[in-house]
């Protein structure tokens, strides 16, 4: 990830950036986006969820921005919803976050992506690494890899 800005939260709630940016307590950090793996697995793994939504009873969003905290908003690559959200920003817990690996993406930070995602309430995340075809699932439990 690049240097992060320090910027106000009504600042951040009131500009739109693209790609859009994650914003934590005060700092607003840039998402590794643009790689084509990242891209076509985050197209594929939509569209299939999508299909699905009225069989599921569910809403798939992708780079939608979910407040964890009142001062952290997280983007995952993909979220998924049991029902419409209350507002142009998710507040409440989803079902799923999916975080697909860029090749600049730290463990480091993507442990604290999850650890915010878990303590909101999400009862799942997907971890896919698509360069090596390797897909782990967290929840409060633990983590597993999906083989």
């Amino acid at each position: 990830m690049s240097a992060a800005t320090v910027i106000s939260l009504k600042e951040y709630l009131e500009t739109s950036y693209r790609p859009d940016c994650e914003y934590l307590e005060g700092e607003l950090l840039e998402r590794n986006v643009g790689e084509f793996d990242h891209a076509r697995l985050q197209l594929l793994l939509g569209r299939y969820l999508s299909n699905r939504e009225k069989q599921w009873g569910i809403l798939v969003l992708v780079e939608q921005r979910v407040q964890v905290k009142p001062n952290r908003f997280r983007i995952p690559d993909i979220t998924v919803l049991t029902g419409p959200p209350s507002g142009p920003i998710i507040t409440e817990p989803p079902f799923l976050c999916v975080e697909i690996l860029s090749p600049c993406d730290r463990i480091q930070e993507m442990q604290e992506r999850i650890d915010d995602y878990l303590a909101f309430g999400v009862p799942y995340v997907w971890m896919i690494q698509p360069r090596t075809r390797r897909a782990f699932v967290y929840t409060t439990d633990g983590v597993r890899e999906v083989k």
